[in-house]
């Protein structure tokens, strides 16, 4: 039996047909809708790399704001067409990427944000692999995502985690901690806190600091060895049992370790 496919919305005759278009390119398995797809899940990662050199800059450029607008505008309209085709909006509105694109848009569209808040729009790398839709094709289609997923997802977690706290640093000390003076001093602390470093040539001040370095170290230092779990512990793949459900199974398995079921894995014919 194959992982439960993601939940799409119905295309019936009743739906207008601009809704319908909308449903078939969102989530069909034709070329067209494949294409665009990938269209978006490219400007998402440039999103993304985007926002992380904004993280890091001093903002003086004046083609930054101009690109903000263009980005703003695009994540806009792709909210606008997700909840007009969304099945069930308000489950669409309680999830984790609405609630991040919500994050983006103001960050990109309220000028009053944009120094304090800017570091929340690195949210937008949740919606590169929470999208189930394209990590389902990546997965049909590339045997380095269908063996390394898991790892993708924990990598993409850890680099959302530092670059926000990165910023929240930055924000938190830039003011009051003269050992501090850019985001890279601020990402520098990050980094070396969530890994237990700990070298002390930069370190924060005042209570709120201190708990902000409990906070990177209880956090940062889970999603680095969720990272390295990934990573180092012997390779599965995912195939649900029929019988139990168990969906991890090493890549040679006949029978299911947990409850002896017989399964059938799909594989290319490597050791």
């Amino acid at each position: 039996m194959q992982d439960k496919k993601v939940t799409r919305p119905k295309t019936v005759r009743r739906n207008p047909p601009l809704r319908r278009f909308f449903i078939f390119l969102y989530f069909e398995d034709e070329l067209i809708p494949a294409i665009f797809r990938y269209t978006m899940l490219t400007f998402d990662i440039l999103t993304v790399a985007f926002f992380i050199y904004l993280s890091v800059s001093d903002h003086s450029s004046g083609w930054f704001r101009p690109a903000e607008i263009i980005i703003g505008l695009i994540v806009l309209l792709d909210f606008i067409i997700r909840y007009y085709i969304a099945h069930q909006k308000w489950r669409y509105m309680l999830q984790i990427t609405t609630l991040a694109d919500l994050v983006v848009l103001v960050s990109l569209f309220i000028p009053a944000f944009i120094d304090n808040y800017a570091f929340l729009r690195i949210l937008r790398a949740l919606r590169i692999l929470r999208s189930k839709h394209i990590m389902d094709d990546l997965r049909g289609k590339s045997r380095f995502i269908r063996r390394n997923e898991e790892a993708i997802q924990s990598l993409v977690n850890l680099v959302v985690f530092i670059f926000i706290m990165t910023s929240i640093v930055f924000e938190m000390q830039v003011r009051i901690n003269p050992a501090i003076n850019n985001h890279m001093d601020a990402l520098y602390f990050t980094v070396a806190t969530l890994t237990t470093t700990g070298y002390g040539d930069i370190t924060i001040v005042g209570p709120w600091g201190r708990l902000l370095s409990v906070l990177i170290m209880v956090l940062g230092v889970s999603l680095f060895l969720r990272l390295l779990q990934t990573l180092f512990r012997p390779a599965k793949v995912h195939h649900r049992c029929q019988h139990c459900g168990l969906v991890r199974h090493e890549p040679d398995a006949s029978h299911c370790k947990h409850c002896g079921n017989i399964i059938n894995i799909t594989t290319e014919g490597e050791g």
